[in-house]
């Protein structure tokens, strides 16, 4: 037990009844988590892949100390403000194609929720009823609330319990092969009537495993998703913002998706923030004299202008500072660094892209005893099912990541020449 009470907070992916005491927290910088008692552990997943350019960026923070003595927040049904009105035309202006229309909303999950149910009400606008549908990946996830879970994997992912809950999905496997290409093809064919859209992650399935695919297989995605008339939805909650080494991962395959889903590091790591973007196209199919074409949907803290402050700040870093290059960077010291762990027996694959590195194990590893050892190398990483990954802040200095790589090194090689030891 920390010195805080601990026995009121129900806390995420954990069992509350086995799981170790959370470590407490009292203060973060640059790459540095301060845990009471002044220890200070190195992050090597950014809080969650949010915290970009470090934590505490003082660009950041005096945006959102000027914001919040201003207007912290406000309602944004009828009103209007600045930071949105600016943010909304930064995204359009960076994003590839005509994404020009953006929703706000204040998670990923609920970002998804909005992309499926633009896709589900696009077509009932246009006098189709019936698709109520998507086309979802094998590998894949996208959120915790009910309709992203729908389009998580139904067998390996963290939600297959509720299967008899959730609505049901088309799911296929990425047409990594000829062999999937023509599945995913028949599917979408068969199930054609029936679908609103087909859903992707674009090259990484983050937490379905960090699990890779090339530019090429997200370039048949889209090509397939088109030739049945279908809309692409990219969720690229996890890779955009440089994580994969552009600024959004479609930019590699050439893709302009029809809706695309941000958040986790929009604000740079400080506010819970996330758009659903739109093209043209789609926003037509609700621009409409009929009240009941509009899209009914509104979180009360959607466009929270102290979190777009935030926003427009951390966009303003991808401009002056030298982020891509430094995913670059990154990259290059990832895979020098892991590289090595692929020449072992119980490591099953080693995965580099970006600022996104994993080793999969053969066999899933005890957890809860990695974690700790992590924690005693003065690293925080957290592992998951068989994988343990890096995704840095993408400002790291190379002595930090160089201490992350070896203590990934030194946890996942005396892992698998003694096996767990004991609690």
């Amino acid at each position: 037990m920390t010195a805080l009470d601990s026995h009121h907070l129900w806390r995420p992916y954990t069992q509350m009844k086995t799981a170790a005491p959370p470590l407490e927290a009292i203060a973060t910088r640059g790459t540095r988590i301060t845990l009471r008692g002044g220890r200070e552990l190195i992050d090597g997943i950014a809080s969650w892949w949010t915290a970009v350019h470090g934590y505490n960026h003082p660009h950041i923070a005096a945006a959102m100390a000027d914001q919040l003595i201003r207007m912290p927040h406000v309602m944004f049904g009828g009103l209007t403000h600045a930071p949105a009105e600016r943010l909304g035309a930064r995204l359009a202006a960076l994003l590839p194609g005509d994404l020009n229309h953006v929703f706000f909303t204040d998670s990923g999950s609920v970002a998804v929720e909005v992309a499926l149910k633009m896709a589900v009400q696009l077509w009932l606008n246009r006098g189709e009823a019936g698709r109520t549908r998507v086309l979802a990946f094998r590998g894949g996830y996208h959120g915790d609330t009910m309709g992203a879970m729908s389009a998580c994997d139904p067998e390996e992912g963290m939600h297959r319990r509720f299967g008899t809950y959730l609505p049901s999905q088309v799911f296929c496997d990425l047409p990594r092969t000829a062999e999937a290409e023509a599945a995913l093809d028949a599917a979408l064919a068969r199930h054609r009537h029936e679908l609103a859209a087909v859903i992707v992650e674009p090259l990484v399935q983050g937490a379905g495993g960090m699990l890779a695919h090339p530019p090429e297989v997200l370039a048949t995605v889209a090509r397939l998703a088109r030739r049945h008339g279908l809309p692409l939805i990219a969720d690229e909650i996890f890779t955009g913002f440089g994580r994969t080494g552009t600024m959004f991962a479609c930019e590699q395959a050439g893709v302009v998706p029809d809706i695309l889903c941000l958040s986790k590091a929009l604000t740079g790591g400080t506010m819970a923030l996330a758009a659903t973007v739109a093209t043209t196209e789609i926003f037509s199919a609700f621009w409409s004299d009929d009240p009941a074409a509009a899209l009914m949907h509104g979180p009360t803290f959607m466009a929270n202008p102290l979190a777009c402050a935030a926003a427009n700040a951390s966009l303003d870093l991808f401009e002056i500072e030298p982020r891509l290059t430094q995913v670059r960077a990154i990259a290059a010291r990832l895979e020098a660094g892991l590289a090595p762990l692929r020449r072992l027996a119980g490591v099953r694959d080693v995965r580099v892209l970006g600022a996104i590195g994993a080793v999969q194990f053969a066999q899933a590893p005890d957890l809860a005893d990695l974690k700790r050892r992590f924690v005693e190398r003065g690293v925080w990483v957290r592992p998951f099912g068989d994988i343990v990954y890096l995704t840095p802040a993408l400002t790291i200095d190379e002595a930090d990541l160089d201490r992350l790589i070896g203590a990934v090194t030194a946890v996942t090689e005396s892992t698998l020449s003694t096996g767990p030891r004991d609690a």
